[in-house]
């Protein structure tokens, strides 16, 4: 499968999925805007790196998807979007009656709602064009829940409704619309967090990952990025074009429980 010449927009890409999904779509051989809210040297750096590695053109963009505006901008600067991979996201976690106000907007502006205004601004391209992906990134949480976690759980839930209503609106018109839903995925923060886990547990790495951290992941195995940028890619392929409106769980098995 090749995706050259199409280009591709990825929010919240300077790391971690994100980064992840940049990277196997320039593997497939499209063009990449990677994004964040910062615009530091090395953001800039980390494009250039992508692009030398696969040979496309690669571009950073910043962009802070707590605000609707930008986020409209940032499809606006890039000139043309193909695929849509809607990644940016934050969590808290608190109790519904002691979480902060601010913290929840914050997490529905920049984990549901920036989708909106990104896929609002990007359809109007792929219509004119005949061809789209939007590819959402919700959540195991898009499908079930956890205490202490109302905002990001109601975030990814909204964004696997706006996915399906995405689909509706597009269907026939060669663009289509879906939510890869992971669960525990290894990216550098979730790496951070194991040393405090095993010094609070005393539990080794192995036995902290597999009894704490992964103990909702039926697999025990976290998920990578470059399993998650697969299964983006996957769905940008000819092979997906009748899958639309759905979720596909990368989770190693916590949905079916």
């Amino acid at each position: 499968m090749t995706l050259k010449g199409k280009t591709a927009i990825v929010t919240g890409s300077n790391s971690g999925i994100g980064l992840g999904v940049a990277h196997e779509l320039a593997r497939a051989g499209a063009n990449v805007v990677i994004n964040s809210f910062t615009d530091r040297d090395e953001d800039h750096a980390l494009a250039a790196e992508l692009a030398a590695e696969h040979g496309v053109d690669v571009r950073y963009i910043k962009a802070d998807m707590s605000k609707g505006d930008e986020c409209r901008a940032l499809i606006e600067a890039a000139g043309a979007c193909d695929i849509l991979v809607n990644n940016a996201g934050i969590q808290f976690v608190a109790g519904i009656e002691e979480f902060p106000t601010e913290k929840w907007d914050a997490i529905i502006a920049i984990n549901m709602s920036s989708a909106f205004h990104t896929t609002a601004a990007a359809l109007p391209l792929m219509r004119a064009k005949g061809w789209g992906r939007v590819v959402n990134i919700a959540s195991a949480h898009g499908l079930t829940a956890s205490p202490y976690k109302s905002a990001y759980v109601a975030a990814k839930h909204g964004v696997v409704g706006l996915s399906k209503v995405t689909a509706l609106e597009c269907a026939g018109q060669g663009i289509t619309c879906n939510a890869v839903c992971p669960g525990y995925v290894l990216t550098p923060l979730v790496e951070s967090q194991i040393p405090d886990q095993m010094k609070t547990h005393n539990m080794d790495r192995e036995t902290v990952i597999k009894e704490v951290m992964l103990e909702r992941q039926p697999s025990r195995q976290f998920a990578t990025t470059e399993q998650v940028g697969g299964t983006v890619t996957f769905l940008c392929s000819p092979a997906a074009d009748q899958i639309t409106g759905t979720t596909i769980s990368v989770d190693g098995g916590w949905t079916a429980l």
